[in-house]
């Protein structure tokens, strides 16, 4: 048993042998807590459980499908279990575009959020202004590659120059989900479930969209249900794709580097 499922035992009073490690959790330990009452709930671990679960009832506030948070501990975020049957049916995808769009119509009086935050070990910047292109050049894009080799820092740093050429100066600051992909999304029943493992913040509703379109491929049910990107979004989605993929360059090492590369490339950077 490790140290964290003995925490979360101790926490909800539950045997070890009640706990079961479950699939995904690349960043943090996530155990099923299969309570004496016949209740299952969600243990993760993680080093700011109340900001998550701030970000958590944030999401349910917008009106999108969130789990209900039990209990915020030290290192442990304790949360309602959502069914998750992975069948992205056509009406599954129509729920979610209309729970994006629900969510980004929650607009801030500027971009970030009152706190940071982080993914993994990738410190994330939320410091508050109004000046988009900066904040993504700066906060997202020069921070995030901050650690990389030079070759990479200086190609981001160079792109990083030009940055209000290729975003806009001052798109809505749409509340965002911030880590938005397929394992974040639980369906069941051909609806959606939850969204879940949150980086909230506010900022272009065309960041989520990107992330969602980086390892998916999201079908025209979902477009209609959520409207279709302004012109010229292709190269404003590489642009918004480049942090995850510098994220995942620094997380999970060189496997993402041609992803990286293909993206700067379409930037010509």
């Amino acid at each position: 048993m490790t140290a964290f499922a003995e925490r979360v035992a101790r926490l909800t009073g539950t045997a070890a042998h009640r706990l079961e490690r479950l699939a995904g959790g690349d960043l943090s330990e996530v155990l099923l807590v299969r309570r004496d009452d016949g209740r299952l709930s969600v243990a993760k671990s993680g080093g700011a459980p109340a900001t998550e679960a701030a970000m958590l009832r944030a999401l349910a506030d917008a009106g999108v499908p969130a789990p209900r948070v039990e209990g915020e501990h030290d290192g442990v975020l304790l949360l309602e279990h959502v069914p998750n049957d992975r069948v992205f049916s056509a009406s599954a995808w129509r729920g979610i575009g209309e729970a994006l769009r629900r969510l980004h119509a929650r607009i801030g009086e500027s971009y970030g959020w009152p706190v940071d935050y982080r993914i993994g070990t990738v410190e994330l910047d939320n410091r508050r202004g109004q000046d988009w292109p900066r904040f993504w050049a700066e906060q997202r894009l020069v921070a995030a590659a901050s650690l990389l080799d030079r070759p990479w820092r200086e190609r981001i740093e160079r792109l990083a120059g030009r940055i209000a050429d290729l975003v806009p100066a001052a798109p809505p600051a749409s509340h965002l989900h911030g880590d938005l992909w397929g394992g974040n999304i639980l369906v069941e029943g051909g609806r959606l479930a939850a969204l879940i493992d949150p980086a909230c913040y506010f900022g272009d509703p065309e960041v989520d969209l990107a992330m969602l379109s980086l390892f998916d491929a999201p079908p025209p049910d979902f477009w209609a249900a959520y409207g279709e990107p302004a012109p010229g979004w292709p190269r404003r989605r590489c642009v918004y794709q480049l942090f995850p993929a510098i994220l995942h360059l620094r997380l999970f090492g060189s496997g993402y580097a041609g992803m990286a590369d293909r993206l700067l490339r379409a930037l010509d950077a």
